[in-house]
């Protein structure tokens, strides 16, 4: 089961037996099945303009109370990889209020 402030909480965890090719034994592998960005974010909660050397944790933790939770601001971007959102000093993201079974 993941972290319930994990953005994988609300994605199962799915099994595959694999069989070992010497013995012929069976045993299961436990994996996070795939998670995807949902269309609708949430309500804007505020929209942050980024200062120079900032960090999406930073905002995370000064909007949102947990810089773990830094990849709400992500989603709500629709970006893969988070980073790209605090690069350019000046570009605003939009903070969104966390959403239940997101």
């Amino acid at each position: 089961m993941n972290d319930p402030a994990s953005r994988y909480h609300s994605v199962a965890v799915l099994t595959l037996p694999v069989a070992d090719p010497s013995t012929g034994e069976v045993r299961e592998i436990r994996y996070t099945g795939r998670r995807f960005i949902p269309a609708d974010p949430g309500p804007l909660l505020v929209e942050h303009t980024v200062a120079k050397g900032e960090r999406l944790d930073h905002i995370a933790a000064r909007y949102l109370g947990d810089p773990t939770q830094f990849w709400r601001i992500a989603d709500a971007a629709a970006v893969i990889a988070p980073e790209e959102l605090v690069t350019q000093p000046g570009t605003r993201v939009a903070v969104t209020l966390p959403q239940p079974n997101r």
